[in-house]
């Protein structure tokens, strides 16, 4: 059997019916762009490890075929693992004599600087809200990035936030859900409610007062079952948040920063004020604070030299 057979085979009957759908849509992306136009008329058994390894090496370097740069790190996780996994499934079923994928090796990708805001960045986007919700421009779009800011959501999570999940009583935020960007059979962009992350995505988080009071002044006003929404209470897509959250930082001055930075602010915040990794990790929904620590054991420099002042003052 040829391997671009194969990987339709493998990515519809043992992906599509047990992955998050935002998950099977990048294996069949990977497979369209990258795997079939390069290995699909191999035969199985014909794949050459070490041409597969050179392949996957050189998406450090070119593999980017818009701008001819380096795939992300996660990116070239996923391409190994479509070739790890479809290899191991078609050597158990009996379609491949061996299995090679144990001979494959991810290549180690540069580390990336975990991008945030400092405390001066952060302290101008609060003020600039506040500004804004005086005029009620987008009430529910910009209190969403003061609760990512404050609280680490992700914003598939964020916009997946339902009033539900919200238990005023006891002051706390449940999270069990998370949203992408897809499109119905008609081709339209619609947003799809999915499962988290990981499992320890699901989490609670407790509320403080004053972000309790915001969530309460927002239900006030809310036509939708969502926690962000539109003024005519309908559903947010993820595009469209990110673009209100690029215009205020181009409204700002302040250089383009990917959403995720909200999550890397709060992240570091609570690390300048000695939250204990533990806890951190789990309010972030890190699977153990290794991996937090991994993220986040920078400090930001206005930080150290408060540091420095401190020991040496």
């Amino acid at each position: 059997m040829k391997f671009g057979e194969w990987l339709d085979l493998w990515l519809e009957n043992y992906v599509k019916p047990v992955e998050k759908e935002k998950t099977y849509r990048a294996y069949q992306d990977a497979i369209r762009l990258r795997l079939a136009p390069n290995f699909g008329n191999c035969e199985i058994d014909e794949l050459d490890v070490a041409e597969i390894q050179q392949y996957i090496t050189g998406l450090l370097e070119h593999g980017n075929l818009c701008t001819g740069g380096p795939l992300s790190a996660n990116s070239i996780r996923l391409i190994f693992s479509v070739f790890r996994n479809s290899l191991r499934r078609a050597y158990n079923l009996g379609y491949a004599e061996r299995y090679i994928g144990d001979k494959l090796e991810l290549p180690k990708a540069p580390n990336t600087e975990v991008v945030c805001f400092t405390e001066a960045e952060q302290q101008r986007i609060e003020d600039e809200i506040a500004k804004l919700l005086q005029k009620r421009a987008s009430r529910h779009k910009l209190n969403g990035i003061i609760l990512c800011l404050h609280t680490g959501l992700r914003i598939g999570e964020l916009l997946a936030l339902e009033w539900d999940d919200i238990d005023f009583e006891n002051a706390i935020m449940t999270i069990s859900k998370t949203c992408h960007d897809g499109k119905d059979e008609n081709g339209n962009y619609r947003k799809i409610i999915d499962r988290p992350k990981t499992y320890s995505s699901r989490r609670v988080i407790p509320l403080p007062k004053c972000l309790l009071l915001l969530l309460s002044e927002m239900k006030k006003e809310s036509k939708s079952n969502y926690v962000i929404s539109d003024k005519n209470g309908d559903t947010v897509r993820v595009r469209s948040f990110q673009r209100s959250y690029q215009l205020l930082l181009k409204r700002l001055g302040i250089p383009h920063k990917k959403f995720h930075a909200l999550r890397h602010t709060f992240a570091t915040r609570a690390n300048e004020r000695a939250m204990d990794d533990k806890t951190l990790s789990e309010l972030l929904g890190h699977r153990s604070p290794v991996i937090t620590l991994k993220l986040y054991v920078h400090s930001l420099l206005d930080h150290k030299r408060k540091m420095m002042e401190q020991v040496n003052g």
